[in-house]
């Protein structure tokens, strides 16, 4: 398993998203779900975005990976994840969990709770807050807003990766990718006003189950949607600006560059450490 990547590396995943265009199967939140589906057009993957009971499994019969959202969740769509993740246990496709708001309700913490007991996810995504809460830790959760710095969730991470086996990234100011055999990558990439858009945190979870259809090394594929979305976004942002332009914009602007970026860009301003977190 390996502990080095370099920006080439990464790029080598983007590229075969680009190029194998991966069926991604989101059950994801009613206000991200065009976003979502358009992000990952915009990477080179294929969205289909069902819910139906009926056809679920089969959806996942044929997706090479899937991604769960519990944004707007309801019993309905609740049952549909679970129903899903059962089937993608059986094949053994990779599953992206995003715990959207944990912490906020009793509902929402029991419902993440089943989604956990149905099937380990490959990987986990959320901000400070939303990963404390899964692990378990005490923390105030505002919503989809952070009230805990990612560096203050690292523990709650590594005890979730050991829990779930898998991978957890602590999206924040400073991206923590970390997995239970304890390899860790901080990515500094980014802009603000990334968080001034519905979807954006949701749309990474996207990502992240296309990376993980074409790298079997889930934590590398973590890595690079994280540090692509993060490049991509910070391109889009200085390039909105430069027009006088406000957040507005930035949905249109970053879905070009996530389709646009060239390799020149993405390793020239890739702020990757891996000395460990």
């Amino acid at each position: 398993m390996a502990t080095q990547l370099s920006s080439s590396d990464l790029w080598s995943d983007v590229l075969a998203v680009r190029e194998r265009s991966p069926l991604v199967h989101s059950i994801t939140n009613l206000v991200a779900i065009n976003f979502n589906a358009n992000t990952l057009l915009a990477a080179g993957a294929s969205p289909v975005m069902a819910h139906a009971h009926e056809e679920v499994a089969d959806m996942v019969g044929i997706a090479q990976a899937l991604v769960l959202n519990v944004g707007t969740l309801d019993p309905y769509w609740i049952e549909s994840m679970r129903l899903a993740l059962v089937a993608a246990a059986a094949r053994g496709i990779a599953v992206v969990l995003d715990p959207v708001g944990a912490g906020a309700t009793r509902y929402r913490n029991q419902s993440i709770e089943q989604l956990l007991m149905t099937a380990a996810p490959t990987v986990v995504r959320g901000n400070g807050s939303e990963i404390m809460s899964v692990a378990g830790a005490a923390v105030q959760t505002r919503g989809v807003d952070s009230s805990a710095a990612a560096n203050d969730a690292l523990g709650a991470a590594r005890a979730l990766a050991q829990r779930t086996g898998g991978v957890v990234c602590v999206s924040g100011q400073i991206d923590h990718i970390l997995d239970a055999p304890g390899r860790c990558a901080r990515l500094s990439n980014g802009h603000q006003w990334m968080t001034r858009v519905t979807g954006v945190g949701c749309s990474a979870s996207a990502l992240i189950g296309a990376f993980c259809a074409v790298q079997s090394d889930a934590w590398r594929a973590t890595v690079a949607a994280m540090a692509l979305l993060g490049v991509a976004g910070e391109v889009a942002v200085e390039k909105i600006m430069a027009r006088g332009q406000g957040v507005g914009s930035l949905q249109m602007a970053l879905l070009d560059e996530l389709q646009l970026l060239d390799q020149g860009t993405f390793e020239q301003r890739l702020k990757l450490d891996l000395a460990g977190c």
